[in-house]
């Protein structure tokens, strides 16, 4: 009879072990589980950052390829270029 309780006491200390290891096992994926949403939400956040540039700069393209005013307009600006009849003023800030 003692030696049924020394093996059941043995079984109950393993079942115990076990018990604190698989929580902690869980505690540890959980808390790994948690740091892997943040890391997609702020992935998320940049991707949807990244599309709304790319779309601004895909209608910026379109508009090189299409409008030809438009190009004038940037060339102008961007490069400081003029009509052979015109001047242009620069002025320091």
């Amino acid at each position: 009879m003692n030696s049924r309780r020394v093996i059941l006491g043995l079984y109950l200390l393993l079942f115990a072990g076990l018990g604190v290891t698989g929580t902690y096992l869980f505690m540890d994926a959980r808390a790994e589980y948690n740091r892997l949403e943040q890391v997609e939400l702020l992935n998320r956040t940049r991707l949807a950052e990244v599309q709304a540039r790319l779309k601004s700069q895909e209608k910026v393209l379109d508009r090189l390829r299409n409008d030809p005013e438009f190009v004038d307009r940037v060339i102008r600006k961007k490069l400081g270029y003029a009509k052979p009849d015109e001047f242009i003023f620069r002025f320091e800030d």
